[in-house]
């Protein structure tokens, strides 16, 4: 990746210059290469410095953290995540395929902010998914399911807190599997249901530090601090931060965190970057004065006043959303990596300029969209439309000013502060 060893073990990576997701795939190499040093100084960075892009993409992290087992740091850092907000882990998408030992891991800690009714059903059904010919029915088990399940399990199982069950819990979950537990197990746990003080032979794990037993909100509840766009809107624009080839319809798996917003804070462009500096991961959102267009785009690097220059990206978009004129948004991902974000402070810029940002975003008049080829398609049509030419040449109708403009850092909904 780099150009000689020198540059590695001189210490001279710009790590500032790199992306995240080059970053931890040089972290993942250096791994593989055995280079230790490097390997604990990549996790300090990316921790201290790329804290955010690391919960955005933290079931990636997480299972990588297990499969090179070396990531130390990187895995404490998760595992208090987890332990804070465990369904980040057990809602995921990919939590069936979870390594054995990372549930393990999680299993193990006191601190573990979910109730043990709830972590056992998530333990059942992870048991489950590496089962896949077991009856759907529970009904129709035979003794020779619960034993392929009870096998399965045969790691977890003794990191379940059963004596911390509530009784509801007992009842409606444990007995259905009593198979899967030892004779005098089950039978101490009926014990203490019925006698809590009567002594039992069972090693009796202490509960967990709940610190707030309340659950946590569901996705669909997430309520949206916007002026400009709708819970519709927020839904497309993540299924495009996924590169979903259709719109999520519902449970949102991105909070939308609002920093800026003209109203509120300032239109000059300046008060962008004074704000929003060294943050990750940002959707603008610009509301057109006189057209009613809502055109944004997606930065996943940080917005760096102190240099004038392009940086290389693969993952930033630009977009027109639908509205009443707009029958369906316009989409326009990066072409040209190399000037996927311009940093020309105190202006901002999406590529060479097919979305542009400068002066009083509400005054001036001076913002407009270029066709250049940066980005796979232009965002606005006909006259509203710059040809590519210089600035001096850019063409009057296409200049814009907003009537309102937001900026929100992208966050994995359980995310940590």
């Amino acid at each position: 990746m780099f150009k000689d060893k020198e540059y590695i073990y001189g210490g001279t990576a710009p790590l500032e210059k790199l992306e995240n997701s080059v970053i931890f795939d040089l972290l993942i190499a250096s791994n593989e290469l055995e280079l230790d040093e490097l390997v604990e100084h990549l996790q300090s960075y990316l921790i201290e410095s790329r804290a955010s892009w690391l919960r955005l993409n933290f079931s990636r992290v997480y299972q990588t953290n297990y499969q090179m087992k070396n990531f130390k740091n990187i895995q404490n850092f998760c595992n208090k995540i987890i332990a804070k907000r465990p369904n980040i882990i057990f809602e995921s998408e990919n939590f069936h395929s979870l390594p054995e030992d990372a549930l393990i891991s999680i299993l193990k800690q006191d601190d573990l902010q979910l109730t043990e009714g709830k972590i056992w059903e998530c333990v059942i059904e992870w048991g489950k998914a590496k089962n896949p010919t077991l009856p759907t029915n529970l009904d129709k088990w035979t003794s020779d399911n619960f034993l392929s399940l009870k096998e399965t399990l045969k790691g977890c199982l003794p990191h379940i807190r059963y004596f911390s069950f509530s009784n509801e819990d007992v009842v409606e979950k444990i007995y259905p599997y009593q198979q899967l537990l030892e004779q005098q197990l089950f039978s101490d746990i009926n014990i203490k249901l019925i006698k809590p003080t009567k002594p039992i032979s069972s090693i009796v794990l202490p509960p967990r530090n709940i610190l707030n037993t309340s659950s946590l909100p569901t996705r669909n509840t997430i309520s949206l601090s916007s002026n400009i766009i709708t819970n519709e809107h927020a839904l497309e624009i993540s299924s495009w931060i996924d590169k979903k080839e259709t719109p999520y319809i519902e449970n949102n798996p991105y909070v939308f965190e609002l920093l800026v917003k003209g109203s509120r804070d300032g239109f000059d462009i300046t008060t962008i970057y004074n704000i929003c500096g060294k943050v990750y991961n940002t959707i603008i959102i610009l509301k057109v004065k006189d057209t009613g267009e809502i055109l944004g785009g997606f930065n996943p690097l940080e917005l760096d006043y102190s240099r004038d220059k392009y940086k290389n990206t693969q993952d930033s978009f630009i977009f027109s959303l639908k509205t009443a004129n707009l029958k369906n948004s316009i989409l326009s991902r990066v072409k040209n990596f190399n000037y996927g974000i311009y940093d020309l402070y105190p202006n901002l810029g999406f590529g060479f300029c097919s979305l542009y940002l400068r002066g009083d975003l509400k005054i001036d008049k001076k913002c407009f969209c270029m066709d250049d080829n940066s980005y796979s398609k232009p965002i606005r049509t006909g006259d509203f439309l710059s040809p590519r030419a210089n600035f001096s040449k850019v063409r009057k109708r296409a200049l814009f000013s907003v009537e309102e403009y937001e900026v929100f850092e992208i966050l994995p909904r359980n995310h940590l502060k």
